[in-house]
């Protein structure tokens, strides 16, 4: 069965962090039509003024962040100890799980492409422990495919395999087209999947879709994707739907109020950390 778009969200230009320039395609109001992906934030600049000044040290708890880097720099820090840098092409995994603090610097370059995903985590492991993972270029395989190729960022596409996320699962693909370009993609019937048109308009489930737009998808097994008269480049996320409440607070996704408050209550007493080591 063809999947059909149930819902097209296009992203509008805000400011967030210490005053980055940037696109804020999901949010709190696409939650129920998006689970289990939260937000999706979408960086695309030549001027390093629209985005150098960052996003200063913060807390997360409940979810996982996902940013990638297809062209640029993106150096994080956190709580647990980690610093480290990703540029062209590669994958931030920032699990926060029962909470964590972190900060990320956007360092000039050319041009800076891509995205921030949020996706939610379960109840049963909100307060799970956090964790970082870079998935380096070398993790990343590109998958040619006819007009064009696949990045499998995560999870997995046919026999192949990438990163494997340890909560929710998470098919994550860089689709390329060449312009007139079409590709039909087999997907798991009850899944919950969305598309984002990063760069060029292309046609998604038969219907043509700006750039910059999130596109959220029936269920089906089969999706068609094809590129309009420019090359493209789509972003295809596909994970399981939670159909949980959700209690959401700035950084921090929980399931009830009573849980969101008792987050902002740690913060306050110095508590928040559950696992932690000297910043």
């Amino acid at each position: 069965m063809q999947r059909k778009i149930v819902k097209q969200i296009r992203g509008y230009r805000t400011r967030d962090g210490a005053g980055v320039n940037l696109v804020r395609v999901l949010g709190p109001a696409t939650v129920k039509d998006f689970d289990p992906f939260l937000m999706l934030d979408s960086f695309d600049s030549t001027n390093p003024e629209d985005y150098i000044a960052g996003f200063p040290l913060h807390p997360h708890r409940g979810i996982e962040t996902i940013s990638y880097v297809y062209r640029g720099k993106m150096t994080h820090r956190d709580s647990l100890g980690n610093e480290d840098t990703v540029v062209d092409g590669e994958v931030q995994w920032m699990t926060a799980g029962s909470g964590i603090m972190h900060e990320e610097k956007l360092p000039a370059s050319e041009r800076l492409l891509g995205v921030q995903l949020w996706l939610n985590m379960s109840a049963k492991n909100k307060m799970k422990d956090p964790g970082y993972k870079k998935i380096k270029k070398t993790d990343i395989e590109d998958i040619p495919i006819d007009g064009g190729l696949i990045r499998l960022l995560a999870g997995s596409y046919e026999n192949k395999q990438g990163f494997k996320s340890s909560h929710l699962p998470l098919d994550y693909y860089d689709i390329h087209l060449e312009k007139g370009s079409s590709f039909s993609l087999k997907t798991e019937q009850k899944k919950s999947v969305i598309c984002f048109t990063l760069v060029g308009d292309a046609y998604i489930a038969g219907e043509l879709v700006a750039e910059k737009t999130a596109v959220k998808l029936s269920e089906g097994d089969t999706l068609e994707i094809k590129a309009s008269d420019v090359p493209c480049q789509i972003l295809f996320m596909s994970s399981d739907f939670l159909g949980e409440s959700i209690a959401w607070g700035g950084p921090i996704v929980m399931n009830t109020q009573e849980e969101l408050n008792k987050a902002f209550d740690d913060l306050e007493r110095g508590t928040f950390l559950q696992k932690k080591i000297e910043y």
